[in-house]
């Protein structure tokens, strides 16, 4: 379903994106030849929600990639033990903290996956568990949509894969990623695959390579395209393309919660009447369950929610770690405010809560370089440790309302 008022210029293209393109020859077809490549990254103005940090926000200038920002005199410093010579070291997710079950799944280029979340009867999604990391966003017309880092597990069936939006450049640069999704409007796809960006690019092509597959849901195509990411590796040997495992820079992770949270027993976040969600804290398994909405509220219809299920697994969806992220949100021009068309500008610095462990922490995420993933500190400026295991992202606009509700937490996803 292509939501933004531009459908019938966008179904055109795609159809003849679809027609000619693949991730090894992702050439635009002619009626998007003479569209301008956008700016990506646009300065947007920081405004926090009102009341809810104790510290004046510092400076945002949105440069692209700063210089890395000290970390405060009490960054912890490593101490080496020694250890017998043959002593087994497991070896780390630097995403998640924790050994990876198979050392052999990382040492390749993670996936970032779109998956859909609308409409709701493409639920429950397949993979999604079984990610690293996921980021939710807005993307246009009242609704989100995810993307997912797969690295430390694989999984045979990840989707409904859908369609790119331009924030997703900078989750795929920050874990060095190939970038899975299926198409994009015109002008976000031309800028995906015109630079250097262009070679972490798979789209679906023709036959068993890249593997994507239909789906068993007797569905629309267009929301029944599932990629596999355990036929990948030999995919992307076959083409010669890079899949050299990345530096990446590990978290602050502890098992140990820092001291000085706020009790939080559930944490919603509404994007808008057709699209709202709550995390709930299970303290005996340690982790957060995430329920979605079961029905729109319009005409004043209550709240409705069920589980988060993954098809592929037949478990909820679960996260150790959830990051409210405020970020400025703007448009190139007025053609893509009418559109919808936003760039979610993950630049520079801005506010976070971290949630772990049943408690909130006020903290600040740091985008210090251009193909690292985030950094979180506390306010002020000490390292903010995150629980070991999977992590999931609410991305909101810097002027979304957050407030509190006894050991409920709301937030309202707002933009300028």
């Amino acid at each position: 379903m292509l939501s933004r008022p531009s459908r019938t210029l966008c179904g055109l293209a795609l159809a003849l994106l679809s027609a000619c393109a693949s991730h090894l020859d992702p050439q635009p077809a002619s009626v998007i030849e003479n569209i301008p490549t956008p700016t990506p990254f646009q300065p947007g103005k920081a405004t926090l929600p009102s009341g809810a940090w104790p510290t004046p926000p510092a400076v945002v200038t949105f440069t692209p990639y700063p210089l890395a920002q000290p970390l405060g005199n009490a960054a912890p410093t490593p101490r080496l033990t020694a250890l017998p010579s043959d002593f087994p070291l497991p070896e780390i997710n630097p995403l998640t903290g924790l050994p990876a079950p198979d050392p052999t799944r990382l040492h390749r280029r993670p996936l970032a996956i779109k998956v859909a979340n609308y409409p709701r009867y493409v639920r429950p999604q397949s993979g999604l568990s079984l990610a690293d990391v996921v980021f939710e966003y807005y993307i246009e017309d009242l609704l989100t949509r995810f993307i997912a880092i797969f690295y430390g597990n694989d999984a045979r069936r990840v989707g409904p894969v859908r369609s790119g939006r331009y924030f997703d450049e900078h989750v795929a640069r920050m874990y060095q990623a190939f970038y899975v999704f299926k198409y994009a409007d015109p002008r976000e796809y031309v800028y995906f695959i015109r630079g250097d960006f262009a070679r972490y690019v798979v789209v679906p092509g023709f036959g068993p390579c890249p593997p994507f597959l239909a789906g068993k849901r007797g569905i629309e195509s267009y929301n029944n395209a599932y990629f596999d990411t355990t036929r990948w590796e030999a995919c992307a040997t076959q083409q010669g393309l890079d899949n050299a495992r990345p530096s990446l820079r590990g978290g602050f992770f502890r098992r140990e919660a820092p001291a000085g949270g706020f009790a939080v027993q559930r944490i919603f976040t509404y994007y808008s009447v057709d699209d709202y969600n709550y995390w709930e804290y299970d303290p005996a398994g340690g982790r957060y369950l995430r329920y979605q909405e079961a029905n729109d509220r319009r005409e004043g219809r209550p709240a409705s929610y069920a589980p988060l299920l993954d098809d592929l697994t037949g478990q909820q969806v679960t996260a150790s770690n959830v990051v409210v992220l405020f970020v400025s949100h703007t448009f190139a021009n007025e053609f893509e405010q009418e559109d919808e068309i936003y760039h979610i500008n993950l630049v520079d610095s801005g506010y976070a809560f971290v949630f772990r462990d049943g408690l909130a922490f006020p903290s600040r995420w740091q985008r210090t370089d251009i193909d690292q993933p985030l950094l979180f500190t506390t306010l002020e400026g000490l390292p903010m440790y995150f629980k070991p295991g999977t992590t999931f992202y609410q991305v909101l606009g810097e002027t979304s309302r957050s407030w509190s509700d006894g050991t409920d937490w709301h937030f309202e996803f707002r933009t300028p």
